[in-house]
């Protein structure tokens, strides 16, 4: 799928679109610094380099890949989400990163419901997991509150990650679990909402 005809997505807050050379200062930033930690980083510049190319690659094999979410009201990036399925994956994943200074506001968790359902509905996806480093509480959380559970039995990437493996869709539409999704960024998108405890995406 070529850059130009990736879906554009649209939350009560968020847009979702495709990669674009000026996200990606932000994109090695993010990568660079202590939050990537999880996901292979921190990396040098050539790393990066290489990773963003190929997170545009990807859409261009697989015919999914990562969309960038960006605010509605300023255009700014905040971070990606969507599906994700390199060589030597056992599984499609559906992954996420927030930028280190815009996590805690929900982001992620409003990103990944919607691009889960685009990824249900729209391209015919029959399940997906998420393979998430151990020690990575914030995403396992968000994962849990996606209605992922931990899937012992399954194939993870190398041994030393674990896969929570999302609800099939038939068990999303209409369920006590996607409404209470929808519930909980209704409390984010209330300006006088402030979460109690440590910030999580």
């Amino acid at each position: 799928m070529h850059l130009h005809d990736i879906p554009r997505l649209e939350t009560a807050r968020l847009t979702l679109g495709a990669p674009e050379p000026q996200d990606y200062p932000d994109f090695k930033a993010t990568f660079a610094s202590y939050r990537s930690r999880f996901m292979g980083g921190p990396l040098n510049a050539y790393e990066t380099w290489m990773l963003y190319a190929a997170e545009i690659g990807h859409w261009e094999i697989r015919g999914f890949g990562m969309w960038m979410i960006r605010l509605k009201d300023t255009g700014e990036t905040v971070g990606m989400a969507g599906g994700w399925f390199p060589a030597k994956w056992p599984e499609r994943e559906i992954a996420w990163i927030i930028w280190p200074d815009k996590a805690g506001r929900g982001f992620a968790l409003e990103a990944t419901h919607c691009v889960r359902a685009h990824l249900y509905d729209h391209m015919g996806w029959d399940g997906a997991v998420s393979y998430i480093d151990p020690k990575n509480l914030d995403s396992i959380r968000l994962a849990e509150r996606l209605g992922a559970t931990k899937d012992a039995s399954a194939a993870s990437i190398d041994g030393s990650d674990a896969v929570y493996r999302h609800p099939a869709p038939a068990a999303l539409r209409g369920t006590q679990l996607a409404h209470g999704i929808d519930m909980e960024l209704a409390n984010f998108r209330d300006p006088l909402f402030k979460p109690k405890g440590w910030a999580i995406d």
